[in-house]
């Protein structure tokens, strides 16, 4: 199995390379950084493990440039689960939280193995979408639905805010499925998932001979959702320039697309959504306060699942049925134990990491129902005491001893200051 790890801490890296090669069905390649990740790898790759804070390009930013071409799997520490959970939207399946053992990490590889060996065997087929909108209900559920049923019928602008993964597109549909444009088009567009220089003509459209590849005219997303409802989900990642454009359209109800110079009448209801503190954009001048006033007229706070608990086990036993279905599992059900762990779970990347979760299970499962184990919720619990720190200390250890604890030497083979090095050695009192 070929895979490749992608971290900039020279002592991480090399830690998970060497630990790794003891499992002599792994090949493994590295790289300091995503910028030469992309450069090198090929289709030979089965699988990338990468970290999410790198210089010149952050984990999240190489997962959008490898556009679900490799099966992923992110380590990450603390600071940066929240960019993890944000990953699960990507297609990722697995994530590690730091600190790790390695033994936690070839679990993972292994899971992922299977899970595409097994997946390449599955006949999948179609399965009908089920026509109701929340499969389960809470009392923190049921007073966000009342307020959105509510809003549904007017025609004011809405901006749904609330954790990566609570279902946002799921909740700007039942506005509008509730609302008197239920006939015409709900239309959902992600900010962050369209290259900037190409979002303005996304949006607005443009004319013939507008650019160099525009050898025809083509409509925009507000032209297209003429009388429907436009979701612009990850609003506080349009850019500045944009936004300009956004706000006019709101306030005069006209379009001009790119390279034109007519007016083109719009009615089309918006709703927005964020997973980010939309006042810190504000406040750091990268989203404009008068266009939040335009796209706030109605906030609604979406949930997380943590507090919607007595939805979980219905969810989780929906998601099965469907999964079951589309890669002819069989049947399957939650053991007790397991349902106790999926109720019990805080659930940081919500209704999306759940149907991942349930989906993996349920894949590897090679019984008629999934158990605790089948789940592999550990290597995502923030407080393990578990850690990577004796695979530092080893490797630390082993340069010293080939030098003659030649600190300066040392220092150079494992890519660290000097002083950097003295506290290392402190830590893992490696010295007296």
């Amino acid at each position: 199995m070929n895979i490749v790890i992608v971290e900039d801490d020279i002592n991480m890296r090399k830690s998970l390379e060497f630990a790794l090669a003891e499992h002599k069905e792994f090949s493994i390649a590295t790289y300091k950084s995503a910028v030469d990740a992309l450069k090198k790898i090929d289709d030979s790759v089965d699988l990338i493990v990468t970290d999410i804070n790198m210089p010149y390009m952050d984990g999240i930013e190489f997962i959008r440039e490898l556009d679900g071409h490799y099966d992923i799997i992110i380590i990450t520490g603390n600071a940066t689960l929240n960019r993890a959970i944000e990953s699960v939207r990507l297609g990722v399946k697995d994530f590690l939280t730091k600190p790790f053992e390695v033994d936690t990490l070839v679990d993972a590889i292994n899971r992922q193995a299977k899970i595409r060996k097994k997946i390449k065997t599955i006949s999948k087929t179609v399965v009908q979408k089920n026509n109701t909108d929340f499969v389960a209900s809470s009392p923190a559920l049921e007073k966000t639905l009342k307020l959105s049923k509510k809003v549904a019928r007017t025609d004011i602008s809405v901006l749904l805010m609330g954790e990566s993964g609570v279902g946002k597109e799921l909740f700007a549909n039942y506005v509008h499925k509730n609302s008197p444009r239920i006939k015409d088009k709900f239309i959902a567009i992600n900010m962050a998932a369209i290259p900037e220089n190409l979002l303005e003509s996304e949006l607005f459209g443009y004319e013939k001979g507008a650019f160099t590849d525009a050898t025809t005219s083509k409509k925009g997303y507000f032209e297209v959702a003429h009388g429907g409802t436009l979701f612009l989900d990850e609003i506080t990642e349009m850019p500045i320039v944009l936004q300009a454009k956004l706000l006019r359209v709101l306030q005069e109800k006209v379009i001009t697309k790119i390279g034109g110079t007519k007016e083109i009448e719009i009615d089309v209801r918006i709703i927005s959504a964020t997973n980010t503190n939309i006042h810190q954009s504000i406040a750091n001048g990268k989203f404009r306060k008068d266009l939040y006033y335009r796209l706030n007229t109605v906030p609604i706070l979406i949930p997380p699942l943590r507090e919607r608990k007595e939805e979980i086990k219905p969810i989780a036993n929906h998601i099965l049925k469907n999964i079951c279905e589309k890669y002819l599992l069989g049947e399957l059900e939650f053991s007790k134990e397991a349902l106790n762990e999926l109720h019990s779970y805080n659930w940081p990347g919500n209704i999306r990491e759940l149907i991942s979760v349930v989906e993996r299970a349920a894949i590897l499962s090679d019984n008629s129902f999934i158990s605790l184990k089948d789940l592999f919720l550990d290597s995502r619990n923030t407080n393990k005491t578990k850690n990577i720190d004796k695979m530092e200390k080893e490797l630390i250890k082993e340069v010293l001893q080939s030098v003659n604890n030649d600190i300066k030497k040392s220092s150079k083979i494992l890519g660290i200051s000097i002083s950097s090095l003295d506290k290392k050695i402190k830590k893992y009192s490696l010295k007296g």
